[in-house]
């Protein structure tokens, strides 16, 4: 839920989608800066399924499995439920 939350999808190497200019962060408490927050992923096939009950759209409006996605509210609410 909280990916869906940063933004629109955008597709990364190797299978995974996320959001544009994702990086890795830490917690506000951990002023080491010793643990970090991993950057949170979509794999291909959540995002082919959420494509196939038409829950995702495409940003630009152009078709295709590598242009950028955002995510409906019905596929935020889905993503709750299922994952």
């Amino acid at each position: 839920m909280k990916l869906a939350k940063l933004g629109d999808l955008h597709p990364q190497n190797a299978k995974t989608w996320t959001h544009l200019d994702a990086t890795v962060t830490y917690a506000r408490s951990d002023r080491f800066k010793e643990r970090p927050i991993k950057v949170k992923t979509a794999t291909t096939a959540t995002v082919e399924r959420l494509q196939e009950l038409g829950l995702l759209e495409s940003v630009d409006g152009s078709p295709g499995a590598t242009a950028p996605q955002k995510i409906t509210m019905a596929g935020k609410l889905w993503l709750l439920k299922h994952k």
